[in-house]
């Protein structure tokens, strides 16, 4: 493993982690409120380590779904990982058989956006990079998930604070770095409104994975085209 890449990769991904911690600690408050124990709290952080599917699961287990309905709830919010792991599939195909299994453990939100950004921008996706970036993410996270459940009663309502719009915020940055990709607007505006339309008359979480799959039907409907993907804000300063 090589230390420069390695730390590169910890740099990189040291403003989501902050990001992201608050989350973590409101995780560990809320399952601790539906019934979890600490050890549950953290063990679910440790293995699923998916916020959104997280918070979900939680809120079903409250209300005491079906196991098989909180598993299916959980698959549909994290259905845009299969997506994202077929998507970087040509950049980590280097990587041992473990190597992979991990990398498409820690392959979160972020990390797919950055890996993809990264590859666009010619630099190599070395096991070293993509491992110091997702774990100064994934780490935290379960620390944070521990605190929350010891110290939930202090965090109070986040959105008192304004902390609920920390990661929405981020994720929009996110979305936002590949405005120059051709057919961005129309794609991503399908998907949005396909989202709002499954929250109406679906609900949670399915919305999620009804405006994946709208972006992508659109997508492979469009004829193609010949020309590369621009370069993002982040590759025009680079």
């Amino acid at each position: 493993m090589k230390k420069d890449e390695f730390w590169e990769g910890v740099r990189g991904g040291f403003p989501i982690m902050l990001a992201a911690s608050p989350f973590g600690a409101l995780f560990g408050a809320l399952a601790v409120d539906n019934g979890f124990t600490i050890a549950d709290a953290v063990f679910m952080s440790a293995t699923v380590y998916a916020g959104a599917s997280q918070m979900v699961g939680i809120e079903l287990f409250g209300n005491h779904v079906q196991p098989w309905l909180v598993v299916l709830s959980v698959f549909a919010v994290n259905f845009r990982h299969v997506l994202y792991s077929a998507s970087i599939a040509k950049y980590v195909r280097h990587f041992t058989f473990g190597q992979k299994f991990l990398a498409f453990f820690l392959l979160v939100d972020p990390q797919y956006a950055e890996t993809e950004k990264r590859g666009e921008r010619g630099l190599p996706i070395t096991f070293s990079w993509y491992l110091g970036f997702g774990l100064v993410i994934y780490i935290p996270w379960i620390i944070n998930t521990l605190v929350g459940a010891i110290f939930g009663q202090m965090i109070g309502d986040p959105k008192a604070i304004g902390l609920d719009v920390l990661l929405p915020v981020y994720f929009m940055g996110l979305v936002m770095g590949f405005r120059k990709r051709d057919r961005f607007l129309p794609i991503v505006a399908v998907s949005g409104l396909a989202s709002v339309a499954g929250m109406h008359f679906v609900g949670s979480p399915w919305h999620v994975s009804i405006g994946a799959l709208a972006g992508i039907v659109l997508a492979a409907l469009l004829p193609p085209s010949n020309q590369a993907p621009a370069p993002t804000g982040i590759e025009k300063e680079a």
